[in-house]
């Protein structure tokens, strides 16, 4: 007679896996890292490499002397899609020694320090960003100017992002800052300076559609954040500015599609049903907003995630009515 045997979950259905999720997400963000090499050159596979070596090294690391585990996890590719989020949230000129540290804090504090994949409240990339742009402002605020090859790695020629003039523009009323903006086409398709998953809106929106269409993610989270930045931008347009234009910079600037499709569709951090999903981008995109209209910083994703990553048990509260269920 056979044994019926029960597992704890996760469980795994139709073929899939962790390791198969995981490299979808990796190749959806194969076409955005394509076009950072090109706009950053060497920069960009530099940062990148480190970024994604220090990642895997580490969790093996803690796995090994630390956790005392005999099976590497190192192989579900999660360290690896960790480094390279976390590279693209990177400038492409930053220090090699920074990039290790905020790779270690990454997989160190924001993981492993859980329990490691699945057990972590916090989005581990998004971890080892704000942890580096607390601890390294300056480096972390100095972006490259996009030269393509000829962009330097450690003695890049810089220059402000689009979010720095938008922010001027916002605090001071001041709009003539319009005219150091990039054109919209430039924004959509990546000429721009800025961290490696702010240059193309476009590439990023194609790598999120391919997620999607691979039912990798749902549509809830990226629509609820997008549709919540294009209303409070429209709302908030400065006197003397057109509102489709400023929504249009506001939404294809900074991080917001790599947030919106990569960062906060993370499973283990994002809630589990569809009404949880849509309060939980509407509060990223409402949070970030509010950073980018009135905070210190021009850029706020970061920072809204985490916040909300810090509600996702109260949102996993919502849930459907069971079949015959009373209502209370």
């Amino acid at each position: 007679m056979k044994q019926f045997i029960t597992t704890p979950a996760p469980h795994a259905h139709s073929g899939d896996s962790v390791r198969k999720n995981m490299l979808l997400v990796i190749l959806a963000l194969v076409p955005a890292y394509a076009v950072s090499v090109w706009q950053f050159g060497f920069g960009a596979l530099i940062t990148a490499a480190i970024s994604v070596a220090a990642c895997v090294l580490t969790e093996w690391l803690i796995s090994r002397f630390l956790l005392k585990e005999q099976r590497q996890t190192i192989g579900d590719l999660s360290a690896v899609l960790t480094g390279l989020l976390l590279a693209f949230n990177l400038p492409s000129s930053l220090d090699w020694w920074i990039v290790l540290i905020g790779a270690v804090v990454a997989i160190g504090v924001g993981k492993m320090t859980f329990g490691g994949l699945g057990q972590n409240p916090f989005n581990p990339a998004l971890v080892g960003r704000v942890f580096l742009l607390i601890s390294f402002p300056a480096q972390m605020t100095t972006w490259p100017v996009a030269k393509g090859f000829a962009t330097s790695y450690l003695d890049a020629e810089t220059g402000a992002t689009p979010l720095y003039y938008l922010k001027h523009i916002m605090k001071s009323g001041d709009t003539s800052f319009v005219d150091q903006l990039p054109s919209l086409m430039d924004s959509f398709v990546g000429a721009m300076g800025g961290s490696l998953g702010e240059v193309s809106a476009a590439a990023l929106i194609l790598g999120g559609l391919i997620l999607i269409c691979c039912r990798v993610i749902t549509w809830h989270i990226p629509v609820a954040i997008i549709g919540t930045v294009a209303l409070f931008s429209w709302i908030a347009t400065p006197a003397g500015m057109d509102p489709s234009t400023f929504v249009g910079y506001q939404l294809l600037s900074g991080g917001l599609m790599l947030g919106a499709f990569f960062m906060a569709t993370d499973y283990v951090t994002s809630p589990m049903s569809a009404w949880g999903k849509i309060i939980f981008g509407i509060g990223i995109g409402f949070i970030m907003m509010v950073i980018r209209t009135w905070g210190a910083y021009p850029e706020g994703m970061s920072f809204a995630i985490l916040i909300m990553n810090a509600c996702v048990p109260l949102l996993n509260k919502i849930r459907p009515q069971r079949f015959g269920e009373k209502k209370k």
